[in-house]
């Protein structure tokens, strides 16, 4: 606790930071609606509008750190893998909202984002809509779990304490949602309304 309350010193730009750092994280940290609820449990001066706008610009701007390192991996995908990244791409830039739809739902949910995000590094993924509609997602999502936060939060310290193992069992979840996801056949489903996966296959590390 001691960070948060050197940081809450900095107002908004602390929570800015901190934010930024915790989202190009791939793994390993709690959710961010927790950091900025101990923020406002330290300083309740802080405009809870302004707190998610500021919370929501810090976790956009993490989450394209992430992207962008995570878009080198793919050299350690296997090329169905690959090929089955690029379709499911390419629909989604078929569709006029497809990565804003599919952001928003992630940022606006307690879904773990970080698997996402890297899941569009590995595509390569340049729409803009992707991180407008995480913004968005995450400015609503913040803003609700502020609101509530005197009900509903638990103290950080505690979460580390008593509950990390919780966080890794998420992140085991979320990557093994990744391998999941690279290895169904999207050609087939797109086409053929069915599910169907292909040969999985380790990763070329």
């Amino acid at each position: 606790m001691d960070i948060f309350e050197i940081l809450i010193e900095f107002s908004y730009f602390g929570v800015f930071l901190v934010l930024i750092g915790v989202n190009a994280s791939p793994i390993l940290m709690p959710p961010t609606w927790i950091i900025l609820a101990s923020f406002f449990a330290l300083d309740p001066t802080l405009n809870l509008i302004l707190l998610s706008i500021v919370g929501a610009t810090g976790a956009t701007i993490g989450r394209f750190i992430l992207k962008y390192f995570s878009s080198y991996f793919r050299k350690f995908v296997g090329p169905e893998q690959q090929s089955n990244l690029d379709i499911i791409g390419d629909f989604l830039n078929r569709k006029k909202y497809g990565y804003v739809v599919a952001s928003f739902l992630f940022g606006a949910t307690p879904l773990p984002s970080n698997m996402l995000f890297i899941t569009y590094g590995l595509m390569k993924s340049k729409n803009l809509g992707l991180y407008v509609g995480f913004w968005f997602g995450r400015a609503l999502s913040y803003y609700l779990m502020l609101s509530i936060s005197k009900i509903v939060l638990t103290p950080f310290l505690q979460i580390f304490e008593e509950r990390y193992i919780g966080i890794i069992l998420i992140d085991v979840i979320s990557i093994g949602t990744v391998f999941l996801f690279t290895s169904i056949n999207w050609a087939y489903l797109i086409t053929h309304k069915k599910l169907k996966f292909v040969k999985p296959k380790l990763w070329r590390f």
